[in-house]
């Protein structure tokens, strides 16, 4: 190409990332916000500790919800079939460690009652899990 000054202009050959810098850094944050959208659990209030009791090698989670619906990790299990469950589940790992989730407005006779049956059934390392309490609330 020959501009008006008579000399010959050469083309760039660069490639401009700018903008594609931009469109990445816009998907990023689109990303970090509905990742954590995606994931939804049971909606269960805990009671606060200020201590943790065990970290197993193990573990299975046993959920009670406002409801007195019980779960065995994600699975819905009653309160009659739980006992039986919890035998299988202990003669195929005997060193199973379990975590007792309990909402904070379950009655207290209810969650009593789920423990005597996770010890009927052998399990001895049992934890409760609750939610950290803030030093200003000690």
């Amino acid at each position: 190409m020959m501009s008006s000054s008579g000399k010959k202009r050469e083309m760039m050959s660069e490639i401009n990332i700018i903008p594609l810098v931009d469109v990445m850094l816009v998907l990023l944050i689109v990303f970090m916000i509905t990742a954590p959208l995606l994931y939804r659990g049971m909606d269960i209030k805990l009671p606060k500790a200020a201590t943790n009791s065990i970290k197993p090698t193990e573990r299975k989670v046993l959920t009670v919800e406002k409801n007195q619906a019980v779960y065995l990790d994600k699975e819905e299990i009653g309160l009659a079939r739980l006992e039986e469950r919890l035998r299988v589940l202990k003669g195929n790992s005997p060193d199973v460690s379990l975590y007792l989730r309990a909402d904070r407005d379950v009655p207290y006779g209810t969650v009593v009652h789920v423990m005597d049956l996770i010890k009927r059934a052998g399990i001895v390392k049992l934890g409760i899990v609750t939610e950290p309490t803030s030093k200003k609330s000690l």
